[in-house]
């Protein structure tokens, strides 16, 4: 239940986010049963730092917040309206001096809970104003500033994902040789194939991130390129072509740099996140780097 205000929030708002901001609210009173509210200015506002950390020491990592209706950014938090709320786009902030038991703003939830000021105004073009009640604080509330999404990039950064651990048939000053299949392969772990988990969190929100690798694409050095769609398989005594990935060079590296082709493979990560009453998927890429030098096979006839 909404009780509405009147009151001319969209005018405030163009002052309360004007850059830098034109006031600070010192208070902000909309007692119940009134048509107005009463907002006391102390003095200009100063710009949030957004290096700054909250006064409980927690790492705001976000000072701006994204309105999903318009894409438009606008302070996650407001000394007029209270706490950005990324479920509704709105502003919510708890009500001081909270309305007696009798109230009908409670809906019979009295003294679970509590009321706020919700504010779509200064977010929606033509958005309503009133008082909600609501049994917690709604997601963003009290300093998070991050939105379940932007926590998400967060959690990916934890699962600290890298390029494939490559390894090839041939190794350290070894040549391979042309015409012979040079098997490819990656070691498999949680960061160089998955699956692997991570979970990020800030007071009140938590998101959890889980990686898979989809895929392997070699590029080989020689203009020809290898898509894999598996780690690949390790090289076993007695081997000839590999079961799931291979190269077969058709010249020799003589004249590259170093005499060497140069390897890049880039694995391909599906990561999926929840968190926040929200979900989604990313997919992000890796790389790794090698070279590999190639000869040709020598034959010496002989006549006796």
């Amino acid at each position: 239940m909404r009780r509405l205000i009147a009151i001319g929030c969209a005018a405030i708002a163009a002052v309360a986010f004007s850059d830098p901001p034109a006031l600070a609210a010192g208070g902000v009173n909309c007692p119940p049963g009134t048509p107005v509210c009463v907002i006391e200015v102390e003095k200009p506002g100063d710009p949030i730092d957004p290096g700054t950390p909250d006064p409980g020491g927690t790492e705001v990592i976000e000072r701006r917040c994204t309105v999903s209706a318009t894409g438009k950014d606008v302070p996650c938090h407001s000394d007029v309206f209270g706490w950005f709320n990324d479920g509704d786009d709105c502003y919510w902030r708890r009500v001081e001096a909270q309305p007696p038991a009798t109230d009908p703003i409670w809906a019979g939830h009295y003294p679970e809970g509590a009321v706020y000021s919700v504010a779509c105004a200064p977010t929606h073009p033509g958005g309503s104003d009133g008082w909600e009640w609501a049994p917690t604080d709604p997601p963003g509330y009290g300093g998070t500033g991050v939105t379940p999404a932007q926590l998400a990039q967060r959690a990916v950064a934890q699962l600290a994902l890298t390029g494939p651990a490559i390894r090839m048939t041939i190794e350290g000053d070894e040549d391979g040789l042309v015409g012979i299949p040079l098997w490819l392969w990656t070691e498999v772990g949680p960061t160089t194939w998955g699956p692997s988990s991570a979970t990020a969190s800030v007071p009140g929100l938590s998101v959890t991130a889980t990686a898979q690798a989809r895929l392997i694409v070699w590029d080989m050095g020689d203009g020809r390129t290898e898509t894999c769609k598996n780690p690949g398989t390790p090289y076993y005594t007695g081997g000839v072509t590999s079961p799931t990935c291979q190269h077969i060079y058709e010249q020799s590296s003589a004249g590259q740099a170093n005499e060497a082709f140069p390897v890049t493979a880039t694995t391909t990560w599906d990561v999926t996140w929840t968190g926040g009453g929200a979900s989604g998927a990313l997919t992000v890429t890796r790389q790794s780097t090698a070279s590999v030098r190639i000869g040709e096979l020598q034959v010496l006839i002989t006549q006796e």
